[in-house]
């Protein structure tokens, strides 16, 4: 049996064409199942269904023999005992730094200002901004980063940016880039020794697909 660990959202949808390449359809939609494990066409195949963050942990462990994470979530996470093949170039987004309109960030950065950072991506922030010279108090927080700098609990946050407009809605900017962001085919290395051949398949035809777009 391949397991494969999926999230719900974006990443599925943008998922599912790349499992029918490889002739892979899952018989259940997650949006509406409350099943966690779906069957799929193929009576060697299963989905199971985690939070995004959770994807390296099941892999890792062999839970799941292959899974798609955001790079986002892999840098987090480290990507320790993952076999990382292909980059499939979905969900794409940046991991940007954004502030309140008007807040003078590059002013701040020449000042020697220590900023407050609101992110939920802590190990990337402080990475990024250690590597710029700067001193940081990074706050984790798991949603709504952008209320912080409106309500004084942050200067700046640290998050990813796709189309921009929740920055826009509530007036922040962002003003650094940190990394462009998308989707990456992982495998667990254990079950790459042992199932090669049905899983090289599988990556062969996610890569053709991928190529193909």
């Amino acid at each position: 049996m391949i397991t494969i660990a999926l999230s719900k959202g974006r990443i599925f949808e943008e998922t599912t064409p790349l499992l029918a390449a490889a002739g892979i359809v899952a018989l259940e939609n997650p949006e509406s199942s409350r099943k966690l494990i779906l069957p799929t066409n193929c009576d060697d195949v299963r989905l199971i269904i985690v939070r995004a963050t959770d994807v390296p942990t099941y892999v890792q462990h062999g839970a799941a023999d292959i899974g798609i994470a955001g790079k986002d979530v892999l840098d987090e996470h480290g990507g320790a005992g993952l076999y990382q093949p292909l980059d499939l170039n979905i969900a794409r987004c940046k991991m940007m730094v954004a502030v309140r309109e008007g807040f003078d960030y590059q002013g701040s950065i020449r000042r020697g200002a220590r900023l407050k950072v609101v992110t939920k991506y802590v190990k990337t922030a402080r990475e990024h901004f250690a590597a710029k010279g700067m001193h940081v108090d990074l706050i984790k927080l798991y949603g709504s980063m952008e209320l912080g700098p409106l309500v004084g609990l942050a200067d700046a946050i640290v998050d990813l940016v796709s189309t921009g407009g929740t920055l826009r809605a509530n007036h922040l900017q962002a003003v650094e880039e940190i990394s462009a962001i998308s989707s990456r085919l992982v495998v667990n290395q254990a079950a790459f020794k042992l199932k090669r051949e049905r899983l090289q398949s599988i990556m062969d035809a996610f890569a053709r697909a991928v190529n193909a777009g």
